[in-house]
């Protein structure tokens, strides 16, 4: 029987992005049995468990993922701790942690990972189906214990890890335009680029390639379509980094 550390959680901040909106994958925490009514269930949650005695902390995160995704091998980074002792301070949600996991605990101290995947290959367990809502990143309302905090904290590590890794593709479809490219370094670093000014600088990478096809069932013109090349960008890239 697994047995779960009472003192030790993972919490996943899961992005996705659908063109563009930058998305937050949120769950409806477990509803509890009748003689807790006063604990509402319907609060959001960030996807996270009490880890296994028996797991790694990036095991655990991946398990968390496979569970509301469906998906594997998809972009995985701890980015923070969070260890405050007073994170837990909300009785009601304090309670419904104890009921749920069956365990007196009394302070967690949670390691925090965001992923990216592409949302339309998402694929949540049914089971959890009807509990998950992807949420705008700006319209997240209030969660349970510090996630709200957890969130903001993800965004600036994302926004610091787009400006030199090119993590972004792993939001973008296989094939996309550098219209969906620029719009989406828009909404994750919150600012409007110059639309001459990105092009030129996009057009000068060797790792992202043009492909004989353009975009189709639009209405209005077809914009041609790019692929990143991962292999050609860690043959090429500097030591400074991935800019656009």
């Amino acid at each position: 029987m697994t047995r779960l550390n009472p003192h030790i959680s993972v919490d996943c901040v899961i992005f996705g992005f659908d063109g563009a909106n930058l998305k937050v994958l949120l769950i409806e925490r477990e509803k509890l049995p009748e003689e807790n009514p006063d604990i509402p269930s319907d609060i959001l949650k960030l996807p996270g468990n009490l880890i296994s005695d028996t797991e790694d902390l990036d095991e655990s995160a991946y398990r968390v993922l496979r569970e509301l995704t469906g998906l594997d091998k998809i972009f995985l980074k701890q980015f923070s701790v969070f260890g405050n002792p007073n994170r837990l301070d909300n009785s009601n949600d304090l309670e419904w942690l104890r009921v749920t996991s069956e365990l007196p605990v009394e302070r967690v101290v949670t390691i925090a990972y965001y992923s990216l995947v592409k949302i339309n290959e998402s694929n949540p367990n049914e089971s959890l189906l009807s509990r998950t809502k992807w949420i705008e990143a700006n319209e997240i309302p209030k969660l349970i214990f510090d996630h709200n905090q957890i969130i903001d904290k993800a965004l600036d590590a994302l926004r610091k890890e787009l400006r030199t890794e090119p993590i972004g593709f792993e939001l973008l479809p296989k094939k996309f335009t550098l219209r969906q490219l620029q719009n989406l370094y828009e909404v994750i670093l919150g600012n409007k680029l110059d639309n001459r000014n990105f092009r030129k600088k996009v057009g000068k990478l060797d790792y992202l390639v043009a492909l004989p096809e353009k975009e189709n069932g639009v209405n209005h013109k077809p914009a041609q379509l790019y692929k990143f090349d991962k292999k050609t960008f860690y043959k090429t890239r500097k030591d400074a980094g991935f800019v656009i």
